[in-house]
């Protein structure tokens, strides 16, 4: 994995983060030049402490990774990220020198495409440095895992035997949208079209951390007219209400489809997952209604969009072209589990004419 560093205050200090081996979280050696790789596959493609600079690095030597500084002369990071996610789009981790507050940065950046943010690591050997360096290197694996091929970025019944306990005639209907990586900016247009008139619930899941979700759900409560909020357990979904996962455990249903959270499974790359819920969607929800599968790394929701429309629901997954990340549009189709491929300046249009049947 070929990780680029754009970072004005201790872009050595990330150098070697990456590069040396780990021992119970202390570093061992220093590296040798920039071809060096550690165990785990990464080296350093280039190194820039200026926002323009890496915009133009990006450009003509893309690497899988970049790891952004907000606070970079000439263009912040803000800026740069979303430059290169027009340009030259690849993976964008942000660093931060404190999450808390550099809320409203952050979210401008993922809003752009930046895949997740992290602070800042700490120098030294407290425990809150290697804390920072373990949460950094987390990050970063997760990323690995999910990355598949660099053609992913783009330029811009068979229903199960569960019975609900509600009465369905009392239960909303029901539209499900999974997104990841440039989802919170493609989500934005796709909602500001639809009514507060609009008579079905909508359910997104977006890959973004807890401390993320409530900032996605205001930004679009601004823009869009139907009402957003983070979903709480206990909540049931209602018609012209648009609900976003709200923390770093996966949403579901729980038997009297009412949300619930579980950290269950374990083992995924992403949180929250949009396969979880879209499969427990297609197992119990009493209606048919639409799944939309946007923008994103990976191929998380192919199989649950799959699921769906196995139940008999419409669904839909964004086109290559319109999509920041061709991933997990992408491995949809290759499924077949998307009856329409459309751009995304088309999904809204589509969600309308199926709530008029």
């Amino acid at each position: 994995m070929r990780i680029a560093i754009a970072c004005n205050s201790m872009p050595d200090s990330l150098e070697r983060i990456i590069l040396k081996e780990r021992s119970q979280g202390m570093i061992l050696q220093k590296p040798v030049g920039f071809q060096k790789t550690e165990p785990g596959g990464y080296k350093i493609a280039w190194i820039t402490r200026q926002g323009d600079d890496a915009v133009r690095k990006c450009a003509s030597d893309r690497p899988d990774l970049i790891l952004m500084d907000l606070d970079l002369p000439v263009i912040d990071g803000v800026e740069a990220t979303c430059r290169i996610m027009r340009q030259s789009p690849c993976p964008i981790l942000i660093l931060a020198s404190d999450l808390n507050e550099n809320t409203a940065k952050i979210f401008q950046a993922i809003g752009c495409g930046a895949v997740d943010a992290v602070n800042m690591p700490r120098i030294g050997r407290s425990t809150s440095a290697r804390s920072d360096r373990t949460a950094l290197l987390r990050k970063i694996r997760s990323i690995a895992r999910l990355q598949g091929s660099s053609s992913e970025y783009c330029r811009t019944s068979g229903r199960s035997s569960f019975k609900a306990e509600s009465d369905a005639k009392q239960v909303a209907a029901l539209t499900v949208i999974g997104s990841s990586t440039g989802g919170p900016k493609t989500l934005a247009p796709i909602l500001a079209g639809i009514p507060s008139t609009y008579m079905s619930a909508i359910v997104i899941i977006q890959h973004l951390e807890k401390a993320f979700s409530g900032g996605l759900a205001h930004w679009l409560d601004a823009q869009v007219p139907m009402p957003v909020k983070l979903a709480e357990n206990g909540d049931k979904p209602r018609a012209g209400v648009i609900y976003i996962a709200g923390t770093d455990d996966h949403l579901t249903l729980a038997h009297d489809l009412s949300f619930i959270y579980t950290p269950h499974p374990r083992n995924t790359p992403f949180r929250p997952s949009v396969d979880v819920f879209f499969k427990r969607v297609a197992a119990c929800w009493p209606h048919k209604g639409t799944g939309v599968l946007l923008t994103g790394m990976g191929r998380d929701g192919a199989l649950g969009l799959a699921a769906l429309r196995q139940a008999g629901w419409h669904t839909i997954a964004q086109d290559k072209h319109t999509s920041i990340v061709y991933g997990m549009p992408r491995a949809a189709k290759e499924l077949g589990a998307a009856l329409e491929i459309l751009p995304a300046e088309k999904i809204t249009s589509a969600l309308l004419r199926r709530r008029c049947r």
